[in-house]
């Protein structure tokens, strides 16, 4: 899964992907003439979501080349910090010391408002299991129903480090974790369950696409996964200085609504993200047009 929640913090390598921009006036390539902006690359669909779609509206309605930079969250903050890289547009608090070093104490990062999504991770039942047993979405009755979903919860990679282990012991549930090593071998494992009228008891967050099309309901934890105001980030130097394009990402938000489509046009229909960026920006011009200031 994605780098969502506070204690999910990526480990990935920085990597250039150089996006081709054109001049919208006479298609002669631009990125001898202007520099390009350097945006987060996230590894999850939502991730990537935002960043493809305010990649396509620099490239065709700013005529500013892009470069998307594949990251982990802690990474992506250091580079934001030296100027590798010049925007996250989707920061789940992952990595507070690092937010507080580059914004609070060195003042090379700056707060450029929210994304107008707020993200939340938490234990998931599907529909049909909540409606008839209800009692089990109180984690005080949640022990009465682990057999039925097999003494486990489920996760995805199991690299994310999670609250789960704690959870469990806190909460003296008779559970063990079990990953199902990715984010997509999860997503398969809730559509079989769904499908299937099997019971399963998962970890999951939102937004995420899949909320489009399976729907799960929550258990009620006891505040150990708080709601978050998702938010963007500049290079300071870069929001100084970043003209319209700096203005541009400052603008820019949208509803988890938005962010399902584009991401569930990458991960569940296998378009890229800039065909899936495109196809949305065509399809909702006044939103574009929010963001430009017209």
């Amino acid at each position: 899964m994605p780098i969502r929640h506070p204690l999910l913090a990526g480990a990935g390598a920085l990597s250039l992907v150089a996006m081709s921009a054109c001049s919208l006036a006479d298609g002669v390539t631009e990125t001898e003439e202007r520099p390009p902006v350097l945006i987060a690359m996230p590894a999850w669909p939502g991730g990537q979501a935002n960043a493809a779609v305010a990649a396509h509206v620099l490239e065709n309605e700013l005529g500013v080349p892009v470069e998307r930079v594949e990251s982990g969250q802690a990474d992506a903050w250091d580079a934001l910090g030296s100027g590798a890289i010049q925007a996250i547009l989707e920061d789940w608090g992952a990595v507070p010391d690092k937010a507080e070093l580059y914004v609070e104490h060195k003042k090379y990062v700056v707060d450029a408002g929210a994304l107008g999504i707020t993200g939340h991770v938490g234990w998931y039942v599907p529909r049909a299991f909540a409606e008839a047993h209800p009692e089990a979405l109180d984690w005080h009755r949640l022990g009465e129903f682990t057999d039925q979903f097999g003494g486990r919860i489920l996760q995805g990679d199991p690299q994310f480090a999670t609250r789960e282990e704690t959870i469990i012991e806190d909460l003296g549930l008779d559970l063990r974790t079990a990953a199902a090593g990715s984010e997509d071998a999860l997503v398969a494992e809730i559509y079989r369950a769904e499908r299937g009228g099997t019971p399963l008891l998962t970890y999951f967050w939102q937004p995420h696409w899949l909320a489009e099309e399976v729907e799960l309901v929550e258990v009620d934890l006891p505040g150990y996964y708080p709601h978050i105001e998702l938010r963007k980030y500049l290079n300071a130097e870069f929001a100084a200085e970043g003209g319209e394009a700096a203005e541009f990402l400052q603008r820019f938000s949208w509803t988890e609504h938005d962010q399902n489509e584009v991401a569930g046009l990458i991960a569940n229909e296998g378009m890229t993200p800039a065909a899936a960026a495109e196809r949305w920006v065509t399809e909702h011009p006044d939103a574009v047009a929010a963001w430009l200031g017209e």
